[in-house]
């Protein structure tokens, strides 16, 4: 009988699913480098006596359905799995941004301020130093660490972004001024038949 699921013909509280508990929480901690020299301990006997070392968190006070969570989450069998990106061509003009927009919002699924704009800047520095009407591949991810990762690939691998000093009054040319406030990083990937601009801003909640 494999120990990671608790068995279904005994009461949930049995000391019999309780040991099983146990050995299924300690293995999980032990994939992630985690020894505790005990997860089972008789409460009463400590009762008005027992005083934890400065700085000791107590593992315990769950019944074995939490503890059987726990171990799950630590495996990672609880974990949401990532959706696929967004992945799109379109024609880079000014007028489908704030479609774009929309269906970045959309797809993630939450407010995500950052990650519009820098969609925005992106496929707007290639209307303004690429030109109006290239077609360009926008994908935005998830990544691992909770990131959004957002690349804009376009034709034009030679014309590299470069971010320019801007006087007050300018009313352009604050694009990757912009990237830069936002983004956590950001880079360019030069390819055989064009390259990606790309950065990374903090995930949506």
């Amino acid at each position: 009988m494999s120990s990671s699921n608790p068995p279904t013909s005994r009461p949930a509280n049995s000391a019999f699913d309780t040991t099983l508990c146990v050995e299924d929480l300690r293995d999980a901690l032990s994939a992630h480098g985690i020894t505790l020299p005990s997860l089972r301990v008789d409460l009463p006997s400590f009762a008005g006596r027992y005083q934890p070392p400065a700085g000791l968190v107590a593992l315990g006070n769950c019944n074995t359905a939490t503890a059987y969570q726990l171990a799950r989450a630590l495996r990672g069998e609880n974990r949401t799995p990532s959706p696929p990106p967004l992945d799109v061509e379109l024609v880079a003009v000014p007028k489908a941004l704030q479609g774009l927009r929309r269906t970045v919002r959309r797809h993630l699924g939450a407010p995500c301020a950052d990650v519009q704009l820098c969609v925005t800047e992106l496929v707007t520095n290639v209307i303004r130093h690429v030109g109006e009407g290239t077609t360009v591949r926008v994908r935005v991810a998830r990544t691992d660490g909770n990131r959004i990762r957002v690349e804009v690939t376009d034709p034009a691998k030679e014309a590299l972004p470069v971010s320019l000093p801007s006087a007050p009054d300018d009313e352009t040319g604050r694009g990757l001024a912009l990237l830069d406030a936002v983004a956590l990083c950001w880079s360019v990937e030069q390819g055989v038949e064009g390259k990606t601009v790309w950065c990374e801003s903090a995930g949506a909640e």
